[in-house]
């Protein structure tokens, strides 16, 4: 029954879905909105930062390898563990930046009293209501064009660049990965329709 269930809400979100852009897809229904947001792809920039990664990983496997077979001085295994931190710190941002841009999205779905988010990877993740009372100074920022803000965020390697933001008793929550000032504009047109609705 469950599995039916599924697969009739798929079906009625793909008869029904309209687009903002090539990214973002939503669906009006009744009694609640889905917005999905993908991530921008480019076949070349995914597979040059797969090579990348690999010869990454090689690297990394290199020098736990000399770390555990070869004859070492102390100093020259002070400075392999120290590389190490460094190269663990960036395998694992550019694989989370990798995976995400190959098969990340984000899930929003609008009721009548709370706003959605689910950020997802291959459909895991934790859906987080956010209910329409307690949110506070919904906006969107796009950074100027040409600007070190723009430059930085547009880069494949980020996973950041929300462009979305709302307050939440003491938090701020932040959504909407790298859209352009179209997409952002169209989309908060939309979502700020259902809240206030």
């Amino acid at each position: 029954m469950k599995a039916s269930l599924k697969s009739g809400a798929f079906f009625v979100y793909f008869c029904n879905v309209k687009w903002i852009g090539n990214r973002i897809s939503f669906s009006d229904q009744k009694d609640k909105t889905t917005i999905v947001i993908d991530p921008s792809k480019n076949v070349w920039i995914s597979a040059i930062m797969g090579a990348w990664l690999g010869m990454w990983y090689a690297i990394g496997g290199t020098v736990i390898w000399a770390l555990n077979v070869m004859k070492l001085k102390e100093q020259e295994k002070l400075i392999l563990w120290i590389f190490l931190v460094f190269w663990l710190y960036y395998a694992w941002r550019v694989t989370m930046s990798f995976f995400w841009n190959i098969r990340g999205q984000e899930y929003i779905k609008i009721s009548n009293e709370a706003f959605y988010l689910k950020k997802s990877f291959l459909h895991f993740g934790k859906s987080v209501p956010y209910y329409f009372e307690n949110m506070k100074n919904f906006k969107y920022d796009i950074p100027k064009e040409g600007s070190f803000q723009s430059i930085w965020e547009s880069s494949p390697w980020i996973n950041g660049g929300e462009r979305f933001e709302f307050d939440y008793f003491h938090q701020k929550v932040r959504f909407g990965r790298k859209l352009n000032e179209k997409e952002a504009k169209l989309l908060f047109q939309l979502i700020s329709k259902k809240i206030k609705a």
